[in-house]
């Protein structure tokens, strides 16, 4: 067997594995697929996709505020997602509001909050574009503790409320007549929701954050209806987009976080276009 010539495509991907920082940046992208998914899963089927945009953009006010009184981003980032998050929740059910419309007012309030402060803040913020596009290859082991800390919370509640997480899912109102503890979960999930969300901004950034939690659940949606199954085909999509949009994005010199969004796209429409071909060819 011959080995690749010299400059080779395979022979690079190759040599990325010897780089410690390339090894935790594709363990950091299989941890936050997998969360990412999960999460894509449960809004997608509360149709509460816009609640990641607004969460997303809700960071962005902690993140400036984080730079401006010289704490630290991310965590300020956290404690605004977290916020933000549970404040839809309180607010739609407290005053009626329609969870839209609060998503709105946190979007907006996010991005003006971090808009203002990020101007503020003396001096040049060097960091701030690692978290509008994403920028994997930066994580650290500390970043891979909390990823893989998250993920088996993750795992671990819905192995726990799996079934009551799947009611509330599809019909909150239904789940509660029942007797379900739908404010718990629902909280609760609003929780990992936001914390998943600031994760993964490390990831693909807070501008493109919205299609990793949504483009391979839609794909998956082609396939099946079914909630765990969906969730286990998402799971797979998202890690194998993920990955290739890693290698790809290293071995061109780009931004990963594009590739990423990308291939999950392509997917997504490859996987449509067949499926509607299949289904005219058998009827």
């Amino acid at each position: 067997m011959t080995s690749p010539p010299p400059g080779s495509q395979s022979q690079r991907m190759l040599q990325l594995l010897d780089y410690p920082f390339f090894v935790s940046a594709i363990i950091g992208v299989v941890l936050i697929s997998i969360s990412a998914a999960m999460i894509g899963t449960y809004i997608i089927t509360r149709r509460l996709v816009a609640i990641s945009g607004g969460v997303t953009h809700a960071c962005f006010g902690g993140l400036g505020l984080g730079y401006f009184l010289g704490l630290n981003p991310v965590a300020m980032a956290a404690v605004f997602a977290v916020g933000s998050s549970l404040g839809v929740e309180w607010a739609s059910s407290r005053f009626r509001l329609r969870e839209d419309s609060a998503i709105a007012v946190i979007w907006a309030l996010g991005m003006a909050i971090g808009v203002l402060f990020v101007f503020m803040s003396p001096g040049y913020v060097p960091e701030l574009n690692s978290f509008l596009f994403g920028n994997i290859l930066t994580i650290s082991h500390g970043d891979l503790w909390s990823f893989a800390v998250f993920t088996l919370l993750l795992c671990g509640f819905f192995a726990w409320k799996y079934k009551q997480i799947i009611a509330c899912a599809f019909d909150r109102d239904f789940a509660r007549v029942i007797g379900l503890p739908t404010r718990f979960i629902t909280y609760t999930m609003t929780v990992f929701v936001a914390v998943c969300i600031v994760l993964t901004i490390r990831l693909v950034g807070v501008m493109l954050l919205m299609s990793m939690l949504s483009l391979p659940i839609m794909t998956a949606e082609v396939f099946t209806r079914r909630y765990g199954a969906m969730m286990a085909v998402s799971v797979g999509v998202s890690v194998v987009c993920s990955l290739a949009g890693l290698f790809i994005g290293a071995l061109a010199d780009v931004p990963c976080s594009a590739f990423i969004v990308l291939i999950n796209a392509a997917i997504f429409l490859l996987a449509k276009v067949g499926m509607m071909a299949f289904r005219r060819d058998r009827g």
